[in-house]
């Protein structure tokens, strides 16, 4: 391939992510910055494959298009933060869209280019009480589940006119679903879903038989029954399975809001924790793809000298690429109680970039009279961009070709791995009643 035509068409190499060196003067000097914000830019509009993907890409098109000579140096760098207030590092572009991302030679990663561009504009202008709180996962959820306040969270978030006074006040937009919250957690609950004694942690390839749930913040204030289906599910398939006994949020939120000390807080709690029980012999999975995709790709890329950070990397699983490497040794409980039908599966954006393939898929299709049909487009939710009043549009336009697609097949079941995207899909869908996650599907498959 000749270097003019290897320029044009993009590097044919896999990607691969540079880590993120967010402790060098440079990553926060503003005119290195915006030099580099010119560059990838320059490029992307010389492209434009990814947009259709999200609004930061049409609206980085747009202000090209409207300026005077038409060229990203006609743009004014004050509106630069308009295109990353847009992302919301799906990492998309990076892993299906770009021919340009490392190991290319311009070099292209655009989902942490705007998270240095986010990092800095919060180092600078901090962030709205709005945006603080609802990226305090912990914090919030550690109020709302207190008893009977839950009861009154829950019950003034599902009133309309308490919704649209909340969105005159704190911007969260009226139409917009925010989940439940349970005063009996996940972590309340626990205990009383046993332990299978009678099981011995057994390897099978790569797996260990012997997995710490880390409950993620939506897990134990959101969703508590989900941690029952996974306690079932597991331990019906001899797989000793315990929760992690102390944990803070991933610090996802804080890394889409650019608040790096934030993420660094979170990581100096969890990761002794997690890997002082990876050094106990278990394997690590957790219920929400972007907390497994924090452990696995994004903090380690923040650290990539740290052992224990790299440790826990190598231990921490998607929960059905854990059963699908079961699977592939033998040891996966095939004996199911029932079919599903056809479900029509949403596959999470910070599912998809793991690459892993489509575990989830691949388990469920083994059920008999059991049809799944992926659905690989964004949701448009990110857990805060969905909600919010001056985003809410664009989510829900990013969401629609999912929608669409779900609506017409009409499916037995909607699932998606990520609880919080699949609330917004099924919010706008007219054909589902219940978003499932499939964990809870698998349980119901067994008969437990």
């Amino acid at each position: 391939m000749t270097e003019e035509k290897r320029v044009r068409e993009g590097s044919l190499e896999a990607p691969t992510r540079h880590p993120i060196d967010w402790r060098s003067d440079d990553f926060w000097d503003r005119e290195s910055l915006d030099n580099e914000l010119e560059r990838v830019y320059d490029i992307c509009h010389g492209c434009r494959r990814c947009v259709s993907l999200c609004e930061a890409f049409p609206t980085l098109f747009d202000l090209v298009d409207e300026s005077e000579t038409m060229e990203v140096d006609g743009v004014d760098k004050a509106d630069y933060q308009k295109v990353v207030d847009h992302c919301y590092l799906c990492d998309i572009c990076y892993m299906t869209k770009c021919p340009y991302v490392p190991p290319h030679e311009w070099n292209v990663d655009f989902p942490h280019l705007m998270l240095r561009a986010k990092a800095a504009n919060f180092r600078k202008n901090g962030a709205s009480f709005r945006d603080k709180t609802l990226t305090s996962t912990d914090r919030v959820g550690k109020l709302a589940t207190i008893p009977v306040v839950d009861l009154m969270v829950n019950k003034l978030n599902g009133n309309a006119a308490f919704r649209k006074g909340f969105e005159a006040a704190f911007g969260v937009h009226r139409d917009a679903p925010v989940p439940a919250y349970h005063a009996k957690t996940l972590r309340k609950s626990v205990s009383a879903f046993g332990t299978d004694s009678s099981s011995q942690a057994t390897e099978v390839g790569p797996t260990k038989g012997k997995v710490a749930l880390y409950a993620t913040c939506y897990g134990n204030y959101n969703s508590p029954d989900l941690g029952e289906d996974f306690y079932r599910v597991f331990q019906h398939n001899g797989i000793h399975i315990d929760l992690v006994p102390r944990e803070q949020c991933c610090g996802m939120p804080k890394l889409e809001l650019g608040d790096l000390d934030a993420v660094d807080r979170a990581k100096q709690a969890n990761i002794p924790v997690l890997a002082r029980l990876v050094d106990e012999g278990y394997d690590l999975i957790a219920p929400v793809p972007s907390c497994v995709l924090m452990y696995k790709q994004e903090l380690p890329l923040m650290y990539p000298d740290d052992e224990q950070v790299q440790k826990v990397k190598e231990a921490f699983y998607d929960p059905f690429e854990y059963l699908f490497l079961r699977h592939k040794g033998g040891a996966l409980n095939t004996d199911f109680a029932g079919g599903l039908g056809d479900i029509s599966y949403h596959v999470a954006c910070h599912l998809r970039v793991q690459n892993i393939g489509l575990k989830t898929r691949d388990v469920l299709a083994l059920i008999p009279d059991t049809t799944v049909h992926p659905q690989e487009r964004c949701s448009g939710h990110d857990g805060t961009y969905a909600v919010k009043r001056e985003t809410y549009a664009s989510a829900v336009k990013i969401a629609r070709p999912v929608v669409r697609k779900v609506d017409q097949l009409k499916a037995d079941h909607f699932a998606s791995d990520c609880p919080m995207a699949a609330a917004h899909i099924a919010d706008l869908a007219e054909s589902v009643e219940k978003p499932r996650h499939p964990m809870s599907l698998l349980r119901q498959a067994y008969g437990l």
